[in-house]
C-alpha cells in the first residue's frame, strides 16, 4: 500500500534551483569529449558534483580507473536504488550520443531524490560506468555486474537523450571480438613460397562471414573492419587483424553466432597455415530485459509532465543497437527510457545529434529527465508492494 510521505514539489524545486549549474557542467563535458578509459575530465567533474551534493564517492572501481561509486544512505531503512551515469564520447565525432547529458541527468535525479530520502527511507547510489560506446576497457556495466555491485540493489534507473519521448527499448546483445592471424614474412615477388599470408586469412574470414549471413536469424548483425592488413605490397603480410561486432536479439542466439564465427576463424587459419587469436577485446554486452510495469510507472509521470504530448512515441523501434544497460537488466529491474532533445528525427552518432546534445532543448532535457526519474524512484521508495511486484515480474522474465 502506498504511503505518501514526501512531497514531489520538494524534488521539483530542488531541480529548478540547481539546473543552471548542471547545464553548465553538461556543456563543459560536451566541450571536452573523452573516449572509454580516458574520461578523466568527466569523471572529475561528476565526482566533484556528487561530493558537493553530499554523496560519499569512491573512484577507480570495478576495474575501471574512470568509474565511480557514489552513495547516500537515508536515516531510515528502505530499498536501494541506483542511477546509472554515462559520460564517454565517441572517437572523432565527440558527444554524438548525448552522454554529456546522460550522467548529469542521473546525478540531478539522485540529488533531488536525496532531499526527501531521509524522510522516506532507503539508499541512493550513482554508478559512474565508463565506456558505454565500447573501446579500451569498455562496457563497464558488465564489470559492475560481475564484481557484485548490484547484488544488494533493488532497481536501476537512467534515461537516454534522443528523438521524442519513449519507454525502454530493446537492445541487441553484442560480443566485440578481435581476430588476429600470424604468418611469415617473405618477398612477395622473389620468394612468395616462403611466406605465409596472414591477410589471406583475414579476407577468408570476411568472405565466410558474408556466406554465414544467409544462415542466421534476421535479428543477427555481424559487422567488422580490417585493423591491420600488412606493411608493404611487396612483403607477404606476416600479421593481419580484424575487429568485429557480433550482435543478436538474445544472448542464447549470440552464443551460437560466436561459436560459428570462431569456427570460421579456425578454418581460415587451417586453410592458410597461419596461427590465430580470437576473443573479446572488452566486456560482452547482453540484450535488454524490459520490465513493462517498471516502464509503465515512468510512463505515468511522463504523460503527466508539462511537455508536448505529441512528442511521446509509442511505436516500437524496428532497428536498434546495443547498450551495456542490458547487462544490468539481466540481474535487476532496469529502465532506460528516452527523453527528447529533438522534435525531429536525428540519428544517433551523427553531427545532428552532437548539436542537439548542447542545444537549448537538449540542456532543458536535464530537468525533465531528472524529474521523471526521481519521481519514478520516489514511487518505489514509498510503495514497497509496488517494488516487489516489479521485481517479481522481472524475475519471471529472466527465467
Amino acid at each position: 500500500m502506498t504511503v505518501k510521505v514526501a512531497e514531489p514539489t520538494i524534488i521539483e524545486e530542488y531541480i529548478t534551483k540547481r539546473l543552471a549549474h548542471y547545464q553548465e557542467l553538461a556543456l563543459a563535458i560536451h566541450d571536452t569529449p573523452e573516449v572509454s578509459n580516458y574520461e578523466f575530465f568527466a569523471q572529475k567533474t561528476l565526482v566533484q558534483l556528487l561530493t558537493e551534493e553530499g554523496f560519499e564517492v569512491e573512484t577507480d572501481v570495478a576495474g575501471h580507473r574512470t568509474g565511480f561509486d557514489a552513495r547516500y544512505k537515508g536515516k531510515k531503512s528502505g530499498p536501494t536504488l541506483v542511477f546509472l551515469a554515462e559520460y564517454d564520447a565517441l572517437p572523432g565525432i565527440g558527444h554524438a550520443c548525448g552522454h554529456n547529458l546522460f550522467g548529469i541527468t542521473s546525478i540531478l535525479a539522485a540529488s533531488s531524490l536525496k532531499q526527501v530520502v531521509d524522510e522516506v527511507g532507503g539508499e541512493i547510489r550513482v554508478y559512474g560506468t565508463p565506456g558505454e560506446e565500447g573501446g579500451e576497457n569498455g562496457s563497464a556495466k558488465g564489470s559492475f555486474v560481475r564484481e557484485g555491485f548490484f547484488k544488494d540493489v533493488d532497481a536501476a534507473l537512467c534515461c537516454h537523450p534522443g528523438y521524442g519521448y519513449s519507454t525502454t527499448g530493446p537492445g541487441l546483445a553484442n560480443d566485440p571480438v578481435d581476430i588476429k592471424f600470424y604468418g611469415r614474412a617473405s618477398h612477395a615477388a622473389a620468394a612468395p613460397e616462403k611466406g605465409i599470408n596472414a591477410l589471406d586469412a583475414v579476407i577468408q574470414v570476411f568472405n565466410s562471414i558474408n556466406a554465414l549471413r544467409e544462415h542466421v536469424p534476421s535479428d543477427v548483425r555481424i559487422h567488422g573492419i580490417i585493423t591491420d592488413g600488412g606493411v608493404a605490397a611487396n612483403v607477404v603480410p606476416e600479421f593481419a587483424s580484424a575487429r568485429f561486432y557480433l550482435r543478436a536479439l538474445s544472448r542464447s542466439t549470440l552464443n551460437e553466432v560466436y561459436e560459428k564465427v570462431e569456427n570460421i576463424v579456425k578454418g581460415a587459419a587451417l586453410a592458410t597455415g597461419t596461427t590465430y587469436e580470437f576473443g573479446l577485446f572488452q566486456n560482452s554486452v547482453d540484450d535488454i530485459i524490459i520490465t513493462p510495469s517498471f516502464d509503465q510507472l515512468f510512463f505515468k509521470h511522463l504523460t503527466q509532465a508539462n511537455i508536448d504530448q505529441s512528442e511521446i512515441r509509442t511505436e516500437l523501434p524496428t532497428s536498434f543497437g546495443s547498450s551495456d544497460v542490458g547487462n544490468v537488466s539481466q540481474v535487476i529491474p532496469t529502465i532506460q527510457p528516452v527523453v527528447s532533445i529533438s522534435e525531429e528525427y536525428i540519428a544517433g552518432h551523427s553531427i545532428e545529434f552532437k548539436a542537439a546534445a548542447r542545444s537549448e532543448k537538449g540542456l532543458n532535457s536535464i530537468a525533465i529527465g531528472a524529474s521523471l526519474l526521481a519521481l519514478t524512484a520516489l514511487d518505489l521508495l514509498e510503495d514497497p508492494e509496488l517494488l516487489d511486484e516489479i521485481k517479481e515480474e522481472h524475475a519471471k522474465l529472466i527465467h
